[in-house]
């Protein structure tokens, strides 16, 4: 990103979001994907954004999550946020993480960008769901 369009930003984000959802815009965690994953969710928000979260599962914790997103600022951070959140979480406890969590530790988001959380958790929770998939049908992650 231009420095100058990046300067604008984050000027513009200032006194709108807190400090950690800035960072979590600014410098995401675990972007990327995980190849031979053992869950992967992808959804796509009320605003046109697409959220993917990939899963790998030892022992019935998440050992790693990761996400990408063709959103904005906003997306990026709940994104960043749900997939710190995840990590090293019982499955259970994985499926349990509500658009409220991620709010949470980001410091709350203005009204109008809260469907942002609810889209990192609608994604979580599809991979959530593929993995349980792929447990009972291990041969298809051979296809993924």
């Amino acid at each position: 990103m231009d420095e100058k369009v990046e300067k604008k930003y984050i000027l513009n984000m200032m006194g709108k979001y807190s400090d950690m959802a800035i960072d979590h815009a600014r410098n995401p965690r675990n972007v990327g994907n995980i190849p031979k994953c053992d869950g992967f969710g992808q959804e796509e928000g009320e605003c046109g954004d697409t959220m993917a979260i990939w899963i790998s599962v030892k022992n019935d914790r998440v050992i790693n999550a990761t996400f990408w997103t063709d959103g904005c600022g906003t997306s990026i951070a709940c994104g960043s946020m749900v997939t710190e959140l995840v990590m090293d979480r019982s499955i259970g406890e994985a499926h349990q993480f509500t658009p409220e969590d991620v709010l949470d530790a980001l410091g709350g988001l203005p009204e109008d960008h809260e469907h942002c959380a609810t889209l990192a958790v609608n994604a979580l929770q599809k991979a959530l769901q593929d993995h349980k998939e792929l447990q009972k049908f291990p041969w298809k992650k051979l296809y993924q």
